[in-house]
């Protein structure tokens, strides 16, 4: 199927303009929710001279990705406040974090914190804008590979949506003016303080909020222009670090979220539950991903699953032919499935051996293969100019040929630690590393 009526289709699903999103990354895992940038061409070669458009360094700590929309590029970060306020005046290209950068044991908690957004220009990563949402000290720890603001933020293009968990939920218009806020939601609990991070979802004036943790979990609609709650539904599911997908299936929009106990699908206008199957191993953080009519879901820390579901189930379909097909071997954790072109790449744990499945069986075209030069992987894959782009945690990133079989057609590296994926926009890369923001481009 051609690129162009590939996008169109996905963009209608998702109910915006195609002439919107062509050129944006609005998301973390981009328009479609699969990874995929159609229309974009990167570079696929930098170094620390070649290729890097420009770069500077961000205060604080996240790992989570950046946003872009039009000529504006979006990051957000917990700042020290000891080290935020000694530096107030100073541009935040030249802003250090001091201590942020030490490594916390587990469950060690930080000191208070500014949860921060920052606003920049996407031609030359100037500062245009920056926004304290709130001034807090956490409840609980995180992992030492965890910050406070791992949630990505996400727009339709009119206002902002910045998720900081326990923290609150917070609106701004895309030239930082503050909207509305929703801080009553309560603490998150979670599993042996690992930290938070699922990012919100903005879909046709809803902005959809998972919090799965060790208390009572829930799945949260809210009114994009107002905070409002839609609906509210309450989860038997411990903590999990999915972003939901949106997807429509014969007019009606669904909303699938990855579990610890069960792989679900709620009704978008309801958020009642559809259908669910069980299988998904331990304490999920991938995300799913979807194509025509099937979307997948996919866990692998203590076990390892991935199944193919059919969208027009009812209640527990284990075991029935919604079930299209799963694999229990070489599944993702942390990163996130990429899903391009009747392909469906994914890393096995959080490790670098890699995988390709075809998409409508289930077969491999090429699977469990060490990527030289990853070890450890956090960011998802993405996949833009007929190119998957894979980031270790390292800070090289391995380009390979979107195809059949594994290829490698360049090596790369910004010299930092990455843990963020990054968004591949218009002819240029954008990738959060551990201090800088950098912009590979031409």
């Amino acid at each position: 199927m051609n690129r162009r009526i590939l996008l169109g289709l996905a963009l209608a699903f998702l109910g915006v303009s195609s002439n919107l999103w062509a050129n944006d990354w609005a998301h973390w895992r981009g328009p479609m929710g699969n990874g995929v940038a159609l229309e974009a061409t990167p570079p696929i070669k930098w170094s620390d001279t070649e290729n890097v458009k420009w770069k500077v360094e961000i205060a604080g700590r996240s790992s989570a990705s950046p946003i872009i929309w039009k000529d504006r590029v979006y990051v957000v970060s917990a700042v020290p406040v000891e080290s935020a306020s000694s530096r107030e005046s100073e541009p935040v290209s030249t802003r250090q974090e001091g201590r942020s950068r030490g490594r916390r044991r587990r469950g060690e908690t930080a000191g208070e914190l500014e949860f921060k957004i920052f606003c920049l220009d996407r031609s030359n990563g100037d500062l245009i804008w920056e926004q304290t949402a709130v001034v807090a000290t956490p409840h609980e720890g995180t992992h030492s590979t965890n910050g406070f603001a791992s949630a990505s933020p996400c727009t339709d293009g009119e206002n902002l949506y910045v998720h900081f968990g326990s923290r609150g939920i917070y609106c701004y218009t895309l030239d930082g003016e503050p909207k509305w806020k929703r801080d009553d939601l309560g603490e998150m609990r979670i599993r042996n303080s690992f930290g938070e991070g699922s990012s919100p979802t903005v879909v046709d004036g809803r902005v959809i909020i998972p919090w799965d943790h060790e208390g009572d979990s829930f799945l949260l609609a809210l009114d994009a222009k107002s905070g409002e709650t839609i609906w509210k539904v309450d989860r038997d599911e411990p903590s999990c670090w999915a972003t939901p997908l949106v997807v429509e299936h014969n007019g009606q929009k669904q909303i699938i979220m990855n579990g610890d106990n069960y792989a679900r699908s709620y009704d978008f206008e309801s958020g009642k539950e559809l259908w669910r199957c069980a299988g998904q191993s331990t304490r999920p953080v991938a995300s799913p991903v979807y194509e025509d009519g099937i979307v997948f879901v996919g866990s692998g820390f203590q076990g390892s699953f991935l199944g193919a579901f059919r969208l027009n189930g009812e209640g527990d379909i284990e075991g029935t032919d919604q079930v299209k097909w799963t694999v229990r071997r070489g599944t993702p954790d942390i990163p996130s499935l990429l899903l391009v072109s009747g392909r469906l790449y994914f890393f096995k744990g959080k490790t670098g051996i890699f995988s390709c499945l075809d998409a409508e069986t289930g077969e491999p075209h090429y699977g469990q293969i060490r990527v030289p030069g990853l070890r450890s992987v956090y960011a998802s894959p993405i996949a833009a100019g007929g190119y998957i782009f894979l980031t270790g945690r390292n800070g090289s990133t391995v380009v390979i040929e979107d195809s059949d079989e594994f290829k490698i057609v360049a090596t790369n590296s910004v010299g930092e630690t990455v843990d963020a994926t990054p968004a591949p926009v218009g002819n240029e890369l954008f990738i959060r590393g551990e201090k800088h923001l950098f912009c590979i481009g031409e």
